[in-house]
């Protein structure tokens, strides 16, 4: 049986890292936040409250945040919450922080690297070595977790005492987890729902109707189960909250990031206006082109995100990329 977590350490400070933190205190476990930003963890620490990306919430006394990323050796299992494009640099660092002790890690980023088209837990697997992995996923707006708002989650696990084990951590009354056993699955989901929601915030600037948003939803989903499948996960994990779930919420709800970059492009904003201002990262725009990579060496069609990847980074012309769309042959469902 999988020793007990008491105590767990969040690798990045940013709104979903420090809504996690506040997860892991309010479950009565010693809670240890890394920011890579000075300021942060004092504000933290004099505060209680992350002003910077997570305003207006008071956390938990009990949570401490440090600059220090040796700090989380010292703890039971690291959940990694840093944006997914930085993962590796911020992986390597913790790699040398933790020396020979080798925690859990638990991969909370959603996303596919960029130049690599690797999943973040290839990523992880690389960057550190010997470090048992998780995946927890799901429809998570970092607001209301951080309020105790009801949230379930996937957490998948090739290992079920580990998997067993994480959910006894950070489970609760209002984070409820489900466990899985097909990480690249919840992973799959994760990292391509944002570019999707970029893609339901284009309908919704350009006005084009409630119909065309759920058409895009459920054959963005088709995609999602393509590429999941392709690299060996499984399509009902796809169906549940790290899949349907989570796409659901980011291109339905008014708090996603990638779904208000999406209508402001759709509104006719460029891609540099749609960002200026924004203190957290919409992962949809650094995960358009990875997404479209992986899935071409997977030999699987794309072709929503492959219309979002050339509006983004190949300054295509979004009236054209709709029409390529709806002009595509018809099909079997």
């Amino acid at each position: 049986m999988a020793a007990a977590i008491n105590s767990i350490g969040v690798l990045g400070a940013g709104a979903w890292g420090t809504a996690l933190a506040q997860v892991v205190a309010r479950a009565g476990h010693r809670a240890v936040l890394w920011a890579r930003e000075p300021e942060v963890a004092e504000a933290i620490a004099g505060t209680h409250e992350n002003a910077v990306f997570l305003p207006g919430v008071t956390l938990d006394e009990a949570l401490s945040a440090t600059i220090v990323m040796a700090e989380l050796a010292t703890v039971d299992a690291v959940l990694l919450a840093v944006p997914a494009q930085h993962l590796r640099a911020a992986t390597a660092g913790l790699n040398a922080a933790l020396g020979p002790a080798r925690r859990p890690v638990v991969i909370c980023a959603k996303g596919i690297e960029n130049g690599t088209g690797a999943l973040m837990t290839e990523v992880a697997a690389e960057t550190l070595p010997g470090c048992p992995q998780a995946v927890l996923s799901g429809p998570t707006f970092a607001a209301e977790v951080a309020r105790g708002l009801p949230t379930a989650v996937t957490l998948a696990c090739g290992d079920a005492e580990l998997g067993a084990a994480l959910v006894r951590a950070l489970g609760g009354p209002t984070l409820r987890p489900y466990l899985s056993d097909d990480p690249v699955g919840a992973e799959v989901g994760g990292a391509v729902k944002n570019v999707l929601a970029i893609a339901c915030g284009i309908v919704m600037g350009r006005r084009m109707g409630d119909n065309a948003r759920a058409a895009l939803i459920t054959r963005g989903l088709a995609e999602i189960v393509r590429l999941a499948t392709a690299l060996g996960g499984r399509a009902e994990t796809c169906m549940g909250l790290s899949g349907l779930g989570d796409l659901t919420l980011t291109c339905t709800g008014t708090q996603s990031r990638n779904l208000s970059l999406g209508i402001a492009l759709g509104e006719g904003k460029s891609l540099a206006e749609a960002q200026a201002g924004r203190q957290s990262i919409a992962e949809g725009v650094a995960s358009a082109a990875a997404v479209l990579a992986r899935a071409g060496r997977a030999g699987v069609e794309m072709p929503i995100v492959a219309a979002v990847d050339t509006v983004l980074n190949r300054m295509g012309n979004i009236d054209q990329e709709i029409r390529g769309l709806l002009a595509r042959p018809f099909r079997e469902e």
